[in-house]
Parts: structure tokens; C-alpha cells; sequence
């Protein structure tokens, strides 16, 4: 009996065994088939960040990440900011992340505390496409058609007060000022006045915590900007309800603003299609959108002009030609825009040179194979999308300001591939204000070629990012004035 127990005993321990090294084989096997990336998730919890950092505020982040490039290839992994990361680069790169269902949009909880939890940059889906599609409504061409003469008045007055009559001008904070009184008039029909100059100033705070950590401690940068949402807020809140009054009354139109046009909006069941949460949230979004984005391109556009004879003369020669169609103070026009190309020439190349953004990040929802290796579940992806732009095997003598690479795109014996070029993003995700940012650009910087010509201050062509591009000193110039008038 002993002897029979033993045997069953010894079986057993043999089934076992045999089940463990089954399960440990097909584990192994498991495991051989996520072929992760080449590369290492360095230290514990802060793996690469602090280089990272460090190489993002000596501006060397590009240098940084071809460095890894010609390391490991065009996909390696890493951990950022105590996440697993796959970084990836190149056009098929661009491609995944702004088109894969796969992935999801990820932002930085700094942000979502400040302007809410439902603008478009976090919602997904449905909504996602719900809201979006209300924001197009007022940013499609053929309601900002509407709105040029407004951006004209705006510009000129801007000049007038801020530009004429000095000597020396320090751009960055003025071009910032100009596209903040732009999108308080368009956005929200407010008024110049002291309402808007305490929100330009809360606005200013809001911006400098979009990648603070959002620790709410005394004398940080995310409690100061969270005190300034606290007072933003409130103050849009009261406007949005005071146009849903005037709408229901008949007091006002639709096309106004987008505040009034958002509410506007109704379903099919006739109910109002946003909730006042997502038009507020996404009023917050595209004010703190506007207002540094537009001011940066515009203000590098000024530095190149300002360092570069070979563009300020054909832009001259451009709108010169437009200005004498026109009677002396009559506004522009969108068939004016349409006729200023190669001055968007030189916005695209400017954007190419220093694109707003470095790259996109994302998070994978579900195991995904990309390029032959396996992104896990919930690890981080982030594409360093600006690296096509600086391609010589896309963008001939990539490091030459050569705005003609964008002419006649379409019949050219040589266009820019897809997504080698994506300074507003791609896909369903693009950026709804291009058109918005194209009419603030042509017509600011028309009315400057017209009215001053300038020097730089500072003969370094350099720039950090804060994280947007911002150039040394936020370029300081010294102003001359043409004898024309605004």
C-alpha cells in the first residue's frame, strides 16, 4: 500500500513538474514574442528624463533624439517621466500616431486642471468628433471670411498703439498681446478694456504651467496659474451665459462670436449640442491655443525678415502690390489673403525651421506591432515628429531657409512626402484653427512690411523653448517707420 502511494505520489510530483516547465516554456515563448525595442529604461523611476530635460532647456532636444536614432534605429525604448516609452521617428512614425485607433491622446495633468476635462484634447470617440465638429463650424473658411475685416481692425489698432512711435519693440510679448486681443474679440466678443487686460494677464500665467508639475503648493508655478483659471473661469462662465440670454431673446446673432455660435448649435432633438462644460472647456483651450502659437510663428517670421534681405524684398514687392488696389484705409479682404503666397511660403518654411510643437505623445490601449517590435499595453509612445523637417533626404539642405520648397506642392516633380511635414498635425486630429492662424499671420504681417522696417537687437540666431520657441530676449528690434499709413 505504501509502495502504491509512493507511485501515486511520484506521479503526481512528475505531472507537476511536467506543468510547471509547459507553463514556464510557454511563458518564455510568450514573452519571446513581444520583441520589444532596442534600447534600455535606464535608473529606476526616472529612467532617461533628466537628460531629457536637461537637453530640452539647452534646446538640444533634436540633437538628443538623433543621437538616439543613430543608435538604436527609428524606434527604441526608454522611460520618461516613470513610464515605459517608445519613442519613434520618420514619416511612417508621423503617420501611426496621428491615424492609429490604437493609440490614445495623452496630455499633461497640469493642463487638464487648468482648463477642464472636456476639450477636445481629451475626449475621444463620439464626442470627440462632436465637439470638434461644432469648433469647425465657426473655423472653416467660410465663416472666417466673415472675420477678416475684424482681424484687420484689431492689427491696425494694435500697431498704432503698441508700434508707432517707438524706437525699439521687444516682439514676442506684442505679438502675443496682438493675437490675445484677436481671439477675445473673435472667440468671445470682448472688448479692449479692463476685463480684457486682467484676462490677457491670467492668461499669461495659465501658459507658463502647461508642463508644470501640478503639485498645488504656495509660490509654484501651477498654483499661480491655477489661481488665474479660478478667476478666468468664472468671468468666460458669466459671458457664456449672458449670450445664451441674448439668444434666446433674438438679441444677437450666431455668427458673432464663437462663444454665441457654439451655443447656438443643437441636436436633433433641437437641445443644445455642447454642454456649457465643453464650451467652456473648450473656450479656455482654444484662448490658451491662440494665444501663443500664432504669436511665435509671427514673431519668428519677424526675425527672418529682419536677418534677410533676399525675403523682406519679394514679401515687400507682394504687398505693396496688394495696397495699391486698395483706397487708403480700407481693410483687407479674403481675396487679398489669396493673393499674399509667398508670404505663407515663408510662414510654412518658418514652421519647418521651428515648429510649435517638438512631437506628439500617445499611450497604447492595446498591444500594438509597429515596425517589427511590439509596443505593450499602456506604455507610453512619443514621436519626435519635427525630425522629418530636418531631413535631408526629404527637405534638400534642410538647415537653409528656402521657402520655395513649398510652391506649386502640387505639381511638383518632387513633393513633400505625407506626413514628412506636419507643423498643425494630421488626420482626425488636426489642428481646426489653420485657416484662423493663416489670416492672423498675412495680415499682421502685411500691415508690418507696409508700415516699419526693422534691425535685430541681437545678432544670434538662437532660441529656447518654454515650452513653446521663444527667441533670445523675446527679440528685442529697432523700428524705423515708412512713410504709409494704417
Amino acid at each position: 500500500m505504501e509502495e502504491y502511494l509512493m507511485k501515486v505520489v511520484l506521479a503526481l510530483a512528475l505531472v507537476t513538474a511536467s506543468a510547471i516547465v509547459v507553463s514556464m516554456t510557454k511563458k518564455k515563448k510568450k514573452k519571446k514574442k513581444k520583441n520589444l525595442p532596442p534600447g534600455s529604461l535606464g535608473f529606476p523611476v526616472i529612467g532617461q528624463t533628466l537628460g531629457v530635460v536637461r537637453a530640452w532647456r539647452a534646446n538640444r532636444l533634436e540633437q538628443w533624439i538623433l543621437q538616439r536614432i543613430a543608435r538604436y534605429g527609428p524606434v527604441s525604448k526608454l522611460s520618461l517621466f516613470c513610464t515605459p516609452t517608445v519613442l519613434v521617428a520618420g514619416p511612417a512614425a508621423n503617420k501611426f500616431m496621428l491615424f492609429s485607433g490604437a493609440l490614445r491622446v495623452m496630455q499633461p495633468e497640469s493642463l487638464q486642471r487648468i482648463i477642464g476635462k472636456r476639450s477636445i484634447i481629451d475626449l475621444q470617440g463620439d464626442d470627440h468628433r462632436r465637439v470638434r465638429g461644432a469648433l469647425v463650424e465657426f473655423l472653416k473658411p467660410d465663416m472666417l471670411k466673415l472675420y477678416v475685416g475684424r482681424i484687420d481692425a484689431q492689427v491696425r489698432q494694435h500697431l498704432q498703439d503698441k508700434w508707432h512711435g517707438c524706437t525699439t519693440v521687444t516682439v514676442l510679448p506684442l505679438m502675443k498681446r496682438l493675437t490675445f486681443d484677436i481671439i477675445s474679440d473673435l472667440l468671445f466678443g470682448l472688448e479692449a478694456g479692463v476685463v480684457r487686460d486682467a484676462l490677457a494677464h491670467d492668461f499669461e500665467l495659465i501658459v507658463e504651467s502647461v508642463f508644470a508639475i501640478p503639485v498645488n503648493l504656495p509660490f509654484t508655478t501651477f498654483r499661480r496659474s491655477l489661481k488665474a483659471s479660478q478667476r478666468a473661469r468664472p468671468l468666460l462662465e458669466g459671458m457664456m451665459h449672458d449670450k445664451k440670454a441674448k439668444l434666446r431673446q433674438g438679441n444677437t446673432s450666431p455668427n458673432n462670436d464663437l462663444l454665441t455660435r457654439l451655443l447656438s448649435l443643437t441636436d436633433d432633438h433641437g437641445q443644445q449640442l455642447l454642454t456649457d462644460e465643453e464650451i467652456l472647456d473648450n473656450g479656455m483651450l482654444a484662448m490658451l491655443a491662440g494665444f501663443d502659437a500664432t504669436a511665435v510663428l509671427m514673431t519668428f517670421i519677424v526675425r527672418q525678415i529682419g536677418s534677410d534681405p533676399a525675403i523682406l524684398a519679394p514679401m515687400v514687392q507682394e504687398h505693396e502690390e496688394i495696397a495699391r488696389n486698395k483706397a487708403d484705409g480700407e481693410p483687407l479682404t479674403w481675396e487679398d489673403l489669396s493673393k499674399m503666397k509667398f508670404t505663407w511660403r515663408v510662414a510654412q518654411e518658418t514652421l519647418r525651421l521651428v515648429p510649435p510643437s517638438f512631437g506628439i505623445i500617445r499611450m497604447a490601449l492595446e498591444d500594438i506591432d509597429f515596425d517589427g517590435y511590439c509596443i505593450p499595453k499602456g506604455w507610453q509612445v512619443c514621436c519626435a515628429s519635427s525630425v522629418t523637417h530636418m531631413d535631408p533626404s526629404i527637405f534638400h539642405e534642410p538647415a537653409k531657409f528656402d521657402p520655395s520648397r513649398f510652391e506649386n506642392q502640387n505639381h511638383s516633380s518632387a513633393p513633400i512626402p505625407a506626413c514628412s511635414y506636419i507643423p498643425f498635425g494630421s488626420g482626425p486630429r488636426i489642428c481646426p484653427a489653420v485657416e484662423f492662424t493663416r489670416i492672423e499671420t498675412l495680415v499682421t504681417i502685411h500691415h508690418l512690411v507696409r508700415n516699419f522696417t526693422w534691425k535685430l537687437c541681437c545678432k544670434e540666431n538662437t532660441f529656447a523653448r518654454d515650452p513653446l520657441p521663444s527667441p533670445l530676449n523675446g527679440l528685442p528690434i529697432e523700428l524705423q517707420h515708412n512713410p504709409t499709413s494704417l
